[in-house]
């Protein structure tokens, strides 16, 4: 039988009467600063009352109002507060209600979670819970029509929220809300250090550097970071505050923060006319080498360059391979743009030659005759799969690389190692036994993401 979630909190967190709730959210939303051209893919923002934490939340919804009429699904997620329970619970409800009206669930997108590990329908832990509720009128308040995808966490891990944001990632019709405060009841200029440490963890996309005294809903932000992470997201702090600072006394106060993530722009696909960086490729091998060989002559970290071509000091990830005689001599990389490509490229040439766990560190005698290759890497995209025999009819030989996730157990191919197993088979069968499970291991819980790279040799 279908129902309605009524809410729980309307004349406590914000008002209950529809006039004064329509108005208060439209000043926060006029008193944020001007939003840029420029939309975001996910945010991270507040829930206490509005009267404390409603101008930081606003300063991050202002910066939806340029997409209010391309976002048509709202994945909203955060902690809970009111019940105890493992997993992430989703909602029976058709609808949710707020003094601003009706928001419609899509089923759709929740039926499609159950069977992913840790969900589950659990309607009690949305019945009082504020950590969502109060986000729902800002939204009514930016975007004309949406639906609903709403989750409450409990006792989950990062991986299990990693994997449902995943699921629901789609396109740019699609937005990530993610529902957090930050430190609770500290004194002044305690809070502000402790939230200033959060900031940074955030910043750097850190999701195990956020302790639970740290955000209360520093679970979903982890899977949030996880996920932004491993998909080369981009990081933006918009406000944080506290309510000290908004409408509370300082003896004991509560952090604020918000904080929004955009995508990249996406690279051209190998095969599909080049990212334009092969032009910079004997800039960035002279790069590689000249890491290595400072290192073996102990003359120093290399000192890189400040005036290099935009395209080497955007973010960018890259793996640097090493062979000798033709075979692997180390090979060490990121999946991650989170640093200047060109920084990313220096250090894991060290890494490849002084820190591949698999060789002993490179010695000036093998120098000589080591060559070097740059593998430059687009953002990881998820593969949504019903089963192993559905992943090996997506991969594309030749032009795939893989990463696998179970749990604790990751690896990763380059699309290079195609040459050497060329059946889609054998490849995730080695895939695997590199992270170390069975060639014929496979569950619900494995996790498959491919990119594609433009060599540099």
């Amino acid at each position: 039988m279908s129902f309605i979630r009524s809410p729980a909190v309307a004349g406590m967190f914000y008002p209950a009467n529809p006039s004064d709730l329509a108005r208060d959210v439209r000043s926060l939303l006029e008193a944020a600063p001007k939003a840029s051209a420029g939309r975001p893919k996910a945010i991270i923002a507040p829930h206490a009352g509005y009267v404390y934490s409603g101008p930081i939340a606003a300063n991050v919804y202002a910066r939806l109002l340029p997409a209010r009429d391309d976002i048509s699904r709202v994945v909203l997620v955060g902690p809970s507060h009111r019940v105890a329970f493992r997993g992430i619970a989703a909602s029976s409800a058709q609808a949710f209600e707020t003094p601003l009206g009706r928001i419609p669930i899509d089923r759709d997108s929740v039926n499609s979670l159950i069977g992913l590990p840790e969900v589950g329908i659990f309607d009690a832990a949305h019945a009082e819970e504020h950590s969502l509720e109060v986000h729902l009128p800002f939204l009514q308040a930016i975007f004309s029509r949406f639906s609903l995808v709403p989750l409450v966490v409990g006792d989950a891990s990062a991986v299990a929220v990693g994997a449902v944001l995943d699921a629901l990632w789609g396109g740019p019709e699609t937005l990530i809300v993610i529902s957090s405060d930050l430190s609770h009841y500290l004194a002044y200029d305690a809070a502000r250090s402790i939230d200033q440490a959060t900031r940074g963890a955030i910043e750097r996309l850190e999701p195990d550097a956020i302790g639970f005294d740290q955000a209360c809903g520093r679970l979903p932000i982890a899977g949030l970071l996880t996920v932004a992470r491993r998909r080369g997201l981009s990081v933006e702090t918009v406000d944080v505050r506290n309510s000290g600072d908004t409408a509370g006394p300082r003896d004991q106060v509560v952090g604020y923060g918000a904080w929004c993530f955009s995508e990249a722009v996406a690279k051209p696909q190998a095969g599909a006319g080049g990212s334009g960086l092969r032009s910079y490729a004997p800039l960035m091998l002279s790069t590689a080498r000249s890491a290595i060989e400072k290192r073996l002559k102990g003359s120093g970290p290399l000192e890189l360059p400040t005036d290099l071509p935009p395209a080497l000091l955007a973010p960018g990830a890259a793996f640097v391979t090493l062979k000798r005689q033709g075979n692997l001599r180390g090979c060490v990389g990121s999946t991650t743009a989170w640093r200047p490509l060109v920084a990313d490229i220096a250090e894991n040439a060290l890494r490849a030659a002084f820190e591949d766990p698999r060789f002993p560190p490179l010695g000036p005698e093998e120098w000589d005759d080591t060559d070097v290759s740059i593998s430059v890497l687009t953002p990881p995209e998820f593969i949504a799969v019903a089963d192993e025999a559905d992943l090996l009819a997506k991969l594309r030989p030749h032009i795939d690389g893989l990463i696998i996730e179970d749990g604790q157990y990751r690896a990763l191919f380059l699309p290079a190692v195609w040459e050497m197993l060329p059946e889609p088979r054998d490849f995730l069968a080695q895939l695997k036994r590199k992270a170390g499970l069975a060639p014929t291991h496979w569950s619900p819980g494995l996790r498959a993401y491919r990119f594609t790279a433009e060599v540099m040799q």
